[in-house]
C-alpha cells in the first residue's frame, strides 16, 4: 500500500553449481512446493537451515531433509550472553567439524573414502557434542524460557537430520556456499538440493 513498506522474499535454491533466487510473497510453507515441486527427484536429499517448511515438505514427498551444522552452531552463539562458558563449550565441542571437512577437501578423497573418514572422525565428534546436550538439558536450573535452553531443543530435535552427513558423502555439513551468495545480495532463508547419482 502507498507509504507502507513489506516485506517479501528471495529464496536461494543451490543445485549443482547453479543458484536460483525464487521469489515469493511470505514464508508460508507452500512455497517450498512451488519452488521445488511435488518431488525433487528420485533419491534428493534437501540441505536446510532449521526452518519447519523444509522437514514438512521432506515428511509429505519422501525426501531427506539434512539440516545445516553453521545454523546449529548459530543457535548457542546467540545464547552467549547467557550462558558463555556453556556455549563455548558447545562451540570447542563443534570446531572439529568443519576441520575434519577441511581434510576431507584437501585429501580430495572420493566418496567412499569421504564416508569412512567422516565415520572415524567425525561421528565421534557429533556422538560426544548430542551426549552433551543431553547432560545439559537434564540440569534442572534451565528455564524453559532460556536462550540457551532454546539451542539445547533446537539441536536436540534436530539430531537425525544434523546426522544425515555422517551416512550420506554428498551431504555437506553446512549451507555455507548459499549461504555467502545470500549474504552477498542480503537474501533470506537458504537450501540446496542434492540428488544421490
Amino acid at each position: 500500500k502507498k507509504g507502507r513498506m513489506r516485506t517479501a522474499y528471495f529464496w536461494p535454491v543451490m543445485a549443482g553449481d547453479e543458484v536460483a533466487f525464487l521469489y515469493f510473497d511470505s514464508r508460508e510453507h507452500h512455497h517450498v512446493f512451488k519452488a521445488l515441486g511435488a518431488k525433487p527427484g528420485d533419491d534428493a536429499v534437501i540441505v536446510s537451515d532449521g526452518y519447519g517448511a523444509y522437514k514438512a515438505y521432506a515428511k509429505k514427498t519422501g525426501t531427506e531433509n539434512a539440516q545445516c551444522w553453521t545454523h546449529a552452531r548459530r543457535e548457542f552463539i546467540e545464547a552467549e550472553a547467557i550462558e558463555p562458558k556453556k556455549v563455548e563449550e558447545a562451540l570447542e565441542l563443534l570446531r572439529p567439524l568443519w576441520r575434519i571437512e577441511k581434510e576431507i577437501a584437501a585429501q580430495q578423497l572420493d566418496e567412499n573414502e569421504k564416508l569412512i573418514y567422516r565415520v572415524l572422525h567425525a561421528k565421534p565428534v557429533v556422538d560426544a557434542f548430542f551426549a552433551w546436550v543431553a547432560a545439559q538439558q537434564k540440569e534442572t536450573a534451565l528455564l524453559p524460557g532460556n536462550r540457551f535452553t532454546e539451542a539445547l531443543n533446537y539441536v536436540a530435535k534436530r539430531k537425525e537430520a544434523l546426522s544425515i552427513f555422517l551416512i550420506d558423502p554428498d551431504v555437506p555439513i553446512d549451507t555455507n556456499e548459499i549461504e555467502r551468495d545470500r549474504k552477498s545480495t542480503s537474501l533470506n532463508s537458504s537450501h540446496r538440493i542434492r540428488s544421490r547419482m
